[in-house]
Parts: C-alpha cells; sequence; structure tokens
C-alpha cells in the first residue's frame, strides 16, 4: 500500500515523487528557523569533535544553517555489527536519493542522516546477526535503553568474528571491527557507521541528547497536561481502519518513557500523578519540573519519535521498511496538533544479491532469476517433470477425463437416480490416479537429486529461509575481505525511485 500514496492522502502530507519535494522544501524552510539550525549543527559539530570529519561531511555540515539546505532521513535499531542487510540498504538508500534530488533541484542542499535508535529498549532484536552460517551474539544481562548499555564484554563475539577472517589479516572487515568502539553500543555504533558511510557525506545522529531533548518541551508539556496525541492517532487509526487497513502502533495517554541506567519504564497517567515502574509518583507539575531540570532521562515512544526528529532536523523525508511506513499513517493528527510539516515517506529498496556461484546453479537447473521466487516444492516438481524424457501424464488425465465423461453419459441413459454413485466413483478414480502419479514424481525425484538439492542451495543462499535482506549481515557478502568495493557495489544496485525488487548481480 504505500507503494501506491495516491491512496493515502487522507493520511500524508502529499503522494511521495520527485516533484513532490519542491512543496516539501517550501514547507519546511518556512517552519524551520536559524534557531532550531544552530541547534542541531552545535550538536553534530559535538558528536564528530573527536572524528576526522570528511570533506564532504564537513560541507553538510556547515551548509546546515543555510534555508536552502535540506535532509534525508532513515533510522533504525543499533543492531550488532549493522544487523540484517538492510540496516545498510536503508543507509544506501537516502545516500543515493540525496544525490537524485541534487540532480533536480541544484540550488539546494541535501544531507543524508542516519537516525540511531539508541533509545529503543529491545535487546533481542539487536543482539544477533548472521555470518557464514553462524549465528553470532553479544550476550549481556544488562536492560534499558540500548544505546546506553556498555559494551564490556564484547571481546567473545568480537573473537569469533576475527576468527572466521583469521585468513585475511588485512581484512577491511578487521578495520571495521576496530572500529567499532566505545563506551556504549551508542557510541560504538556511531563510531561504525561513520566509519562505513563518511566518505558519502552521511551524518550520524544520536538523538538522546539533553540539547536536541529540550525541542520537546512544549510537546511534553502537552501530554502532561492534555494527553492529546492519543486522541489525534486514535481518529486517524480510525479512519485507516474504515479505509481497509490495520494500525500497527498503540497510542497511550502518556507517550514518554522515563530513562536511567538500566531502566526505560513508561509514564502512566494515574487521576493527577504520574508513576513510573513501581518507586516513583509525581504529580503533574513535578513531572513538568523533572523534565525541565533533566530533558534527557525523557524519551518519546513510537508514537512521539517522528515528531521528535522532525523538530530538530530540516527533514523532508523519511526513508524506512514497510512496517514502519505503516505506523506513519496514523501520525498526521500529532504532526497537525503541533504544527509541525509531516514529512515526505518512502519505502526504501529491497535487495537480493546473486552472486557468480549461485548463478552458475541456478544455470545448471535452467532456472532465470524470476524462476528462483517460486514456491520450492512447485519449483522441485517442475524441474522433475521438466527432466523426465519419459514421463508424461497429460495423456492419462485427458483419457480419465474421457472415461468420467463416457461413464457419466452411461449413467444418465440407463438409470439418472445411479449418478451420485457413479460421480462418487469416478472421484474415488481421479485419487488413486493421482496417487499413481505422485508415486511416479517421486521415484522419478530419486534419479534428481543432485538437482534438487541444487535447487534447495539456490533458495537458502538467495532468501535464507526468508528475505535475504532480512536475515544475512552485509559482511557476509565481504568474504573476500573487502568492505569498500562491496558498500559500492551494493550501491549501484540502489535506485531510489525504484518500486520493484531488486536482483543485484554480486
Amino acid at each position: 500500500m504505500v507503494y501506491d500514496q495516491v491512496k493515502l492522502v487522507d493520511f500524508i502530507q502529499e503522494p511521495f515523487s520527485i516533484e513532490a519535494f519542491e512543496e516539501q522544501m517550501n514547507l519546511k524552510s518556512n517552519s524551520f528557523g536559524i534557531e532550531q539550525r544552530t541547534m542541531i549543527q552545535s550538536q553534530l559539530l559535538d558528536d564528530y569533535a573527536n572524528y576526522s570529519m570528511t570533506k564532504l561531511q564537513k560541507s553538510n555540515l556547515d551548509s546546515l544553517l543555510k534555508q536552502n539546505t535540506f535532509t534525508i532521513t532513515t533510522g533504525h535499531q543499533l543492531s550488532l555489527f549493522t544487523g540484517p542487510l538492510y540496516f545498510v540498504i536503508k543507509i544506501l538508500h537516502v545516500i543515493e536519493l540525496c544525490k537524485e534530488l541534487k540532480a533536480k533541484y541544484p540550488t539546494a542542499n541535501f544531507i543524508p542522516v542516519f537516525w540511531m535508535a539508541s533509545e529503543d529498549h529491545d535487546y533481542d532484536e539487536i543482539k544477533s546477526f548472521q555470518l557464514f552460517n553462524r549465528t553470532i551474539t553479544w550476550e549481556t544481562e544488562q536492560t534499558g535503553a540500548v544505546g546506553r548499555m556498555k559494551t564490556d564484554h564484547w571481546s567473545d563475539w568480537q573473537e569469533q568474528v576475527k576468527m572466521l577472517f583469521q585468513n585475511h589479516p588485512d581484512s577491511e572487515v578487521l578495520q571495521a571491527l576496530d572500529n567499532y568502539e566505545g563506551a556504549t553500543n551508542s557510541q560504538s555504533t556511531f563510531q561504525l557507521v561513520n566509519h562505513l558511510f563518511a566518505s558519502n557525506g552521511l551524518l550520524v545522529l544520536d538523538a538522546d541528547k539533553r540539547r536536541l531533548k529540550l525541542a520537546l518541551s512544549s510537546v511534553f508539556h502537552e501530554e502532561i497536561v492534555n494527553q492529546s496525541a492519543e486522541r489525534a492517532v486514535e481518529s486517524q487509526t480510525v479512519k485507516l481502519k474504515n479505509a481497509g487497513f490495520t494500525d500497527q502502533a498503540h497510542a497511550r495517554p502518556i507517550n514518554f518513557f522515563y530513562l536511567q541506567d538500566g531502566r526505560r519504564d513508561r509514564l502512566k497517567l494515574e487521576g493527577d500523578f504520574i508513576s513510573i515502574g513501581e518507586d516513583i509518583r509525581w504529580t503533574k507539575d513535578e513531572c513538568l519540573s523533572r523534565f525541565k531540570e533533566s530533558p534527557e532521562s525523557f524519551s518519546p515512544n513510537v508514537i512521539l519519535r517522528p515528531l521528535f526528529q522532525e523538530l530538530i532536523l530540516p527533514n523532508l523525508c523519511y526513508v524506512g521498511g514497510g512496517g514502519e511506513m505503516a505506523y506513519w499513517l496514523q501520525l498526521k493528527g500529532v504532526f497537525d496538533l503541533h504544527k509541525v510539516p509531516y514529512p515526505l515517506i518512502q519505502v526504501r529498496n529491497s535487495l537480493v544479491l546473486l552472486d557468480d556461484t549461485t548463478k552458475k546453479k541456478m544455470e545448471t537447473v535452467g532456472w532465470t532469476v524470476a524462476d528462483a521466487f517460486g514456491e520450492i516444492e512447485t519449483l522441485k516438481k517442475e524441474y522433475v517433470l521438466n527432466q523426465s524424457n519419459d514421463f508424461d501424464f497429460s495423456d492419462v488425465k485427458a483419457a480419465q477425463q474421457v472415461l468420467e465423461n463416457a461413464v457419466i453419459k452411461s449413467i444418465e441413459a440407463v438409470d439418472a437416480s445411479m449418478l451420485t454413485f457413479g460421480k462418487a466413483e469416478m472421484v474415488r478414480l481421479g485419487k488413486q490416479i493421482d496417487s499413481i502419479e505422485q508415486k511416479l514424481i517421486r521415484t522419478e525425484k530419486t534419479k534428481h537429486e543432485k538437482g534438487l538439492k541444487t535447487i534447495e542451495q539456490i533458495k537458502d543462499r538467495l532468501f535464507h529461509g526468508g528475505m535475504q535482506e532480512r536475515s544475512l549481515n552485509f559482511f557476509h557478502f565481504c568474504a573476500d575481505g573487502k568492505v569498500f568495493e562491496n558498500l559500492e557495489k551494493l550501491r549501484t544496485g540502489i535506485a531510489p525511485f525504484e518500486k520493484d525488487l531488486i536482483v543485484l548481480e554480486w
């Protein structure tokens, strides 16, 4: 549904298109002033103070103060060592989108931004990644926001990666691992993503900062005093359901969490009080005072995080997965409530990487790329039938139909009351013939075990039990030790305005 956005006009600002960016630039320019630009630039300058920046990054940071400079943003959880492949695909998508926008609107500047979901708490979703048929996991007992978790015990899983690349001591994968260090998960992820994409001018943003959270002051006040966001989301969600869509996110009376080391607790409204966990109970005024004193101790949930993003960035478009787009459709009312322009939204590219080994295997079974997307048992059956020169049951099926027609015609001529019996017998005969056919197919399959095994290998290499991009890690495709060359190869497959699945020969 998120590709055909014309059908979504009641839930978004405007359907995504390259032409729509012109009006979006006007909207953002009129609502995002020099104070906001100075604030975000200052924060990013602080964040990058200890890093050597590329010329393009410096240019992007300098241009943030200009009214004709805008960001294109994607975000993701802090998945271990980039997690699934689409973590990298998302980032390359916004990088390429910025380039195409610059070609279309040469007088404007477009900066790709990666928003780190450092305040998310779902450790189970970020703790593992798949590399060369192994699951590598970061084991920790820490709780709370994953970005604030300490990296004291990373050596175990890092050693596993090093062992896998021990035959390539100069591997760029190991260099990436060396650049994946910091006191916290957030700091480490910042450093790794910057290492991989600095040359593309990408700016990495960790919004879990006091200076940035201050921009939420009026939003926090509205949540505590009026709980308006919940009503806005519920109204939009009703419209979505009436239009045949499903809701993805659930709004609450107060859409904020309380963050401290090791904890991330929801703010619950209980009459005139705000309760947090089992140990905190404040009046509304006390809660508002706490925010003024320590805004970094509060975190917007999924309902308000997109609004937070648009408050602190001169952003035009958010690029995400289908699930993310679904909950964005529930949020237009929240943006209207706070008088913040709702951005354009776009589904990221989806890619399948086809390497030479897999391509050769496909040739041995006579497949095109399109064949690989079929259901595996159907593909196996078709393969066996195609390979079996002597096995053709079509004549039998045709004869069966002729026989059935003749039997029914004879019954009708002699005694029509026997039709039910006759048809039942024909069904029984049909099942017997089907059984014979299936047994013959199984016999044929045993003659073609090598080809059937190849089919299984192809499906596993391309989809790995699902979509390849949702399971395999980017570094899985860097067995040769070349990271930046492979990133560039992957980048060439990105087509920001392509709506279909992209198959990239690897």
